[in-house]
């Protein structure tokens, strides 16, 4: 190896193995570590803003730092007004790895689980030490993500002690995580360990109710006993027979009989199993494992282990199967917010799907929802637009419903109304006449466009239909993003005491299962901090806090930069300037015209 920049736990820059002399001050690695993981190019103003607005001279404190991190890793990239680090002139930066790579290429990252800069503080730069401690959260997040996706590959392998182990690393990290906690105790019964299963669960349930007061959700005292495959007899035998089961479980599925549907995809496996024939096994457990993620509730994780399972019996490099369990896989992190984890399948399932348009198309579609939800609007409209078209002209309407209304949401949060109303409305039409599962999240996104617009009316009963459909299907994504509608009508009646008490509700509603949509709840949640700064609740800051943790953590730029702006009007100043120099990034009209007072300082003041 050439030359290996490490940023996770205690810094240091390596050649062929051996360390580099460090430089002198922590700010020399900050300056690293922004370029390092910054997405696009950085002008020097900017740098000088974000890391020495305390100096005299900004700009001259700007150079000498440059001149030494130019001798620790080299002229590439640090000349001119327009400041990065080309890619192709390190060979290895660890967090990147962390944020980008297979899990086996994160794994073997020394820092993987370690702080970003451990041990350095900023106190004379709030911007960054802000920008920091929001890197600090997100790379602690992908590190969180890396160890889940090793544990659910092993498992998936009968690998369980290994999957065990990883599992318990996860749980060291963040055992409030109620996935994570039921991961554990899968691996561990999967192992053989039945009482160390058990008393997992039971440690689990006095951690929960102790720091937060509720009991773990079913899904840990099902990890258990649930495999993915539960051995049955076998009344008929050979591939028709587990062909059969397969088209049984997926007809029962679709027909709303979800525990007859599983149960006949459960002894298509063992069928399958039994005649050992590979393309069936995919097949049985992709069935299972698309069936666990979308029809079932909390039981994501459980479905994720069947969609490893898929991939590991998958031989074929251009299986459509392999691809469809890897776009699978890529949704279920792209529920819980786990971005680089959700692009990393998203890439894999590409390359596996070759040709098959369909399939490009569902890719595209999860593509397109990921760049949204992290504020990369332009790309995602863009995506979006191709999928809609695609799965059009292949005569795919569910698909084009649900990528329409991601366009329309897109669309919207840019603060293009015309746009975003003619998307929503078409997957609204759509959806209505073919998926009426999906109608509440349309629904409650044309509503949006009805307040802003003013007509409050028209937008509660919208909204009253999507909850109560939401309601209807047990669905506490679709109950919560109604339920936030339902909280800003009561704001726009003047209505402030009832909004709060239903915006708490929908935070609750859209996050109750552990497998729930993230952004949903960050989304609803935000609305609930600006509710209480206005009105200077107690609960406030707490909030504010919760929702800045949650958007650094996963990425999601725009509640990123709301967080701070919600900070700002608390009274912390730093937040405001941190607010604009992240909006600048992302471009959108509306964020700008948020952060607009909080104009970072002149380039002629930097001079």
């Amino acid at each position: 190896m050439g030359r290996a920049i490490h940023l996770l736990g205690a810094p240091r820059v390596e050649r062929d193995g051996q360390p580099l002399p460090a430089p002198r001050g922590h700010k020399v690695w900050g300056l690293l570590a922004y370029l390092a993981l910054c997405q696009a190019p950085v002008n020097r103003s900017h740098l000088a803003t974000l890391l020495f607005e305390d100096a005299d001279d900004p700009l001259g404190a700007l150079r000498w730092n440059l001149s030494q991190l130019r001798r620790l890793i080299g002229d590439a990239g640090l000349g001119g007004d327009v400041l990065h680090i080309p890619r192709e002139s390190t060979d290895f930066v660890d967090a990147a790895v962390i944020l980008g790579g297979s899990w086996g290429e994160a794994l073997r990252v020394p820092g993987l689980g370690h702080e970003l800069l451990e041990g350095m503080n900023f106190p004379s730069s709030p911007s960054f030490e802000i920008w920091l401690a929001t890197e600090r959260r997100h790379l602690q997040g992908a590190a969180e993500g890396i160890l889940r996706e090793a544990a659910l590959a092993r498992l998936a392998v009968g690998a369980a002690a290994e999957a065990a182990d990883l599992a318990g690393r996860l749980v060291r990290l963040n055992p409030l995580d109620e996935n994570f906690q039921a991961l554990l105790v899968r691996s561990l019964a999967a192992a053989g360990d039945g009482v160390g299963a058990a008393r997992q669960a039971a440690a689990c349930g006095d951690l929960f109710r102790r720091e937060l007061g509720v009991a773990p959700g079913p899904a840990l005292a099902a990890a258990i006993s649930t495999v993915t495959a539960t051995p049955t007899a076998r009344p008929t035998t050979g591939r028709a027979a587990a062909r059969a089961q397969i088209d049984a479980g997926e007809a029962a599925i679709n027909a709303g009989a979800l525990e007859a549907g599983l149960h006949c995809l459960r002894c298509a496996i063992v069928e399958a199993d039994a005649i050992g024939d590979n393309t069936l096994r995919a097949r049985a457990r992709l069935a299972l494992g698309g069936a666990l993620v979308h029809a079932a509730r909390g039981r994501d994780e459980e479905g994720a282990t069947a969609l490893h399972e898929a991939l590991a019996v998958s031989q074929s490099e251009s299986s459509p199967l392999a691809a469809a369990a890897c776009r699978e896989l890529g949704y279920v992190e792209f529920l819980r917010s786990r971005y680089e984890r959700t692009l990393v399948w998203l890439r894999r399932a590409q390359t596996l799907a070759g040709d098959d348009r369909a399939e490009q198309t569902r890719i595209a579609t999860v593509h397109g929802s990921a760049l949204s939800d992290t504020a990369h609007y332009q790309e995602a409209i863009a995506v979006l637009r191709d999928a809609s078209a695609a799965a059009d002209s292949l005569g795919e309407a569910k698909q084009s419903a649900y990528a329409l209304s991601m366009l329309g949401r897109a669309l919207l949060l840019c603060g293009d109304h015309p746009g975003a109303t003619a998307a929503l409305d078409r997957s609204l039409a759509l959806a209505q006449g073919i998926w009426t599962a999906l109608v509440p999240w349309p629904q409650s996104l044309r509503a949006e466009i009805d307040l802003l617009h003013g007509d409050i009316d028209a937008a509660a009963e919208r909204l009253e239909h999507a909850f109560a459909l939401g309601c209807q299907l047990n669905d506490p994504c679709w109950e919560g993003i109604a339920a936030r509608g339902l909280g800003r009508v009561a704001i726009a009646r003047g209505d402030a005491q009832g909004a709060t008490e239903v915006l708490v509700d929908a935070v609750a509603r859209g996050s109750r299962l552990p497998d729930a949509y993230l952004w949903g709840k960050g989304y609803t949640l935000e609305v609930l901090c600006r509710l209480a700064v206005e009105q200077g609740l107690p609960q406030a800051a707490v909030w504010v806090e919760e929702l800045h943790a949650l958007a650094a953590r996963s990425g999601m730029r725009e509640l990123t930069v709301r967080a701070h702006l919600h900070s700002a009007a608390l009274g912390h100043s730093a937040s405001g300037k941190s607010a604009r120099l992240l909006a600048e990034g992302i471009g959108s009209p509306v964020l700008l015209e948020l952060t607009e007072g909080f104009a970072r300082p002149s380039d002629d003041s930097l001079a």
